[in-house]
């Protein structure tokens, strides 16, 4: 899966309206990785997590999915 420029170091992308954060390294199906995160990056609504791990992810209530 390819990466937004902004977020080609970073493993997870939360999404904010659902309180989902995506694991774009155990990305399965690319093509459905790539429609939901290009439709994050549209809608405005994400974060990247420092430290990136997915302690800090569960830490600030987002649920990981993975594509």
């Amino acid at each position: 899966m390819k990466r937004p420029a902004r977020f080609e170091g970073r493993r997870y992308l939360g999404d904010k309206r659902n309180q989902l954060a995506y694991d774009m390294e155990e990305s399965t199906d690319s093509e459905a990785s790539e429609t939901a995160i290009q439709e994050l990056m549209e809608s405005e609504k994400f974060l990247a997590f420092a430290p990136d791990t997915a302690e800090e992810v569960r830490n600030r209530g987002y649920k990981i999915v993975t594509l």
